[in-house]
């Protein structure tokens, strides 16, 4: 007997092996996730908190995606996608918790599960619960082999522990904390770039970066600051944060700043990746332009007071060189952002 819905071209067994699938690879508070299958993920919020309020964040990986299917490379889109989420919960001051994911896809095929190990994989390194999600197969929506992404998270902090912008003031050290690349922004501009005006492909190798192809490079996956960040809201050093995402310097560290304060940073004082200098070098990109896009090898920017700098330097150093002293809070004169250096 035809199963009409099939027939339609959705494959429910299809959904269901997901969900067994997710199941069997993930684990809440060391047990089995039972809130995957249910109708909906439960969370406790733990005790200890006073007044405690919730912060959430929900976005995706952009046209990042489109790489995944060109390189037949999916297990790290899914880092992308948790990184996105909780990156922003940091910023508010608020530690993550959960996440869940959605995917909607022309058909439900082996990627899926690729995806959903990066999805896990991210949770893992944000220490955040992966409590639900759903997987929609959408013909007619999507082609086959297209899909989409999208990620959903909530963090917890006592309410007189958000960070605001009234929390920062003049003289305060601007701390900049280092991207694994260019993350999850600014990938139209990349693709057009490399693949329409150049005529490269995921597998061309670059001679400014011969130990991997040009799709590896370009699918290098979000950084999770989370196990660099928790520590120093555990501890209260830090007044601000701004997480560098889609509008580069220019739009996200603004964002944390009152509207008397601007932020003074040096840009040669850090060592940037190079897939910025190919990019600028490739898209014949002015410098300043780069600074408007891209987070320039620095993911996240922190203000601490200035008598806790070499406290929160250690700490972010003390495995390895991960954040540098960019610059400092200053009064407004005019502009919110006052980049210095010798090629700008």
């Amino acid at each position: 007997m035809s199963n009409p819905y099939q027939d339609a071209g959705v494959n429910v067994e299809s959904g269901y092996k997901i969900s067994k699938f997710v199941k069997q690879h993930t684990r809440l508070n060391g047990n089995t996730n039972e809130n995957i299958g249910n109708f909906g993920g439960v969370y406790e919020i733990p005790e200890g908190y006073k007044h405690p309020v919730l912060v959430s964040s929900d976005d995706g990986v952009g046209t990042k995606l489109l790489l995944t299917n060109e390189a037949k490379k999916w297990d790290t889109i899914g880092i992308d996608c948790v990184a996105m989420c909780v990156n922003d919960i940091l910023a508010q001051g608020a530690i993550p918790q959960y996440f869940l994911d959605y995917i909607s896809t022309g058909k439900i095929d082996a990627k899926i599960e690729e995806i959903l190990k990066g999805v896990i994989e991210g949770c893992n390194q944000a220490n955040a619960n992966l409590i639900g999600g759903e997987t929609a197969e959408m013909p007619g929506v999507y082609g086959e082999n297209d899909y989409d992404i999208a990620g959903f998270s909530v963090g917890i902090c006592e309410k007189d522990d958000l960070l605001k912008k009234e929390n920062i003031k003049s003289g305060d050290v601007l701390i900049g904390l280092k991207s694994s690349g260019i993350h999850s922004n600014g990938y139209s501009l990349v693709r057009k770039i490399f693949f329409q005006d150049h005529n490269l492909n995921v597998e061309s190798i670059l001679p400014e970066a011969p130990e991997m192809t040009l799709g590896e490079l370009l699918l290098t996956p979000t950084k999770i600051y989370v196990q660099d960040i928790v520590p120093l809201l555990d501890e209260r050093l830090i007044e601000g944060i701004s997480h560098i995402t889609g509008g580069g310097f220019y739009e996200n560290i603004p964002r944390m700043l009152p509207d008397n304060l601007a932020a003074k940073i040096d840009v040669d004082i850090w060592p940037k990746n190079k897939i910025f200098n190919i990019l600028q070098k490739y898209g014949a990109l002015e410098l300043s332009d780069m600074y408007h896009i891209f987070n320039m090898g620095l993911g996240m920017v922190i203000a601490v007071d200035p008598s806790k700098e070499i406290e929160v330097l250690e700490l972010l150093n003390e495995f390895d060189t991960l954040a540098y002293t960019i610059g400092e809070v200053i009064p407004k004169e005019s502009e919110s952002l006052i980049l210095k250096g010798d090629n700008l």
